[in-house]
């Protein structure tokens, strides 16, 4: 697997990820029904750096990375990551690889810790993998998600030091 800054070349590639993501209303808050304009504007949020996972020349994954707050401030040291993966690349790994390059690219970045700020607690596959890789629960948002089929579910608020 290779992962790589994302290009303009590769925006067909990453709506080809995102699309079953968003368009399921399960996982993200994005609006379902925003295309790729809204996807996109989710996906790629203020002072983020985004990238593309491939396995044989085919992207299969994508992330993002940026500061949780804004660029400058008394909290520009903590930085929030996202990550989806393609429908036909289920369970190869390429979340827990975007995870690690994400990881180790916020430690360069000179990033003192990771938060996620708002798992949606279904999501049991993606919390397992933060919590395997050392993310702690550290909030719980009782009812903050509108599931399309399981109702009103908590988010969690995941943390993890990278010092």
């Amino acid at each position: 697997m290779i992962i790589r800054p994302a290009t303009p070349a590769d925006d067909d590639a990453i709506w080809r990820v995102l699309r079953p993501a968003i368009e399921s209303g399960a996982v993200f808050t994005a609006p379902p029904q925003g295309g790729r304009e809204g996807a996109f504007a989710y996906w790629r949020p203020a002072h983020a750096e985004n990238f593309v996972a491939e396995i044989d020349g085919r992207v299969v994954g994508t992330s993002y990375l940026r500061p949780n707050n804004p660029p400058g401030g008394h909290a520009d040291h903590i930085c929030n990551a996202g990550y989806c993966t393609a429908p036909e690349a289920a369970g190869r790994g390429v979340a827990r690889e975007l995870l690690t390059h994400s990881l180790e690219t916020a430690r360069a970045r000179g990033f003192t810790a990771m938060q996620y700020n708002f798992v949606v607690a279904t999501n049991a596959r993606a919390i397992a993998t933060w919590e395997r890789a050392g993310f702690a629960v550290v909030g719980r948002l009782p009812g903050a998600f509108r599931h399309p089929e399981a109702g009103p579910v908590d988010a969690l608020v995941m943390w993890k030091s990278l010092v």
